[in-house]
């Protein structure tokens, strides 16, 4: 009779392990929204938590580029909604672009 592999007994004991991990991080996540912390939807800034919905530098700064690098999926569409730039502004600012013929690398112009 051949010997059976320890990876049999190992793979169920993992996916209990799995799931009591995850059990606890959900109920753990769940119990601390009374505890006094800030929330993580919250910034702090110098000791004050401010919104989640206020701009930030990095915000801004994504909002000033020139150019954007196509990454693999993207459509002027999406392009516009990641950049804040209008579709018709892209599409004004790159006449000879191709949505069929988009491809990961090329850059495409946001602003003059």
């Amino acid at each position: 009779m051949a010997r059976r592999s320890p990876a049999r007994f190992l793979a169920p004991l993992a996916v209990v392990a799995v799931a009591v991990a995850f059990y606890a991080v959900l109920s753990h996540g769940l119990s601390d929204s009374g505890s006094g912390k800030t929330p993580p939807s919250a910034e702090t800034k110098g000791g004050k938590a401010t919104p989640a919905g206020t701009r930030t530098a990095r915000a801004s700064q994504k909002r000033k580029r020139k150019r954007y690098v196509v990454k693999r999926g993207d459509t002027p569409s999406s392009i516009a909604a990641k950049t804040g730039v209008p579709l018709s502004e892209i599409e004004r600012l790159n006449p000879d672009l191709d949505p069929q013929l988009l491809s990961p690398g090329t850059r495409i112009k946001l602003r003059e």
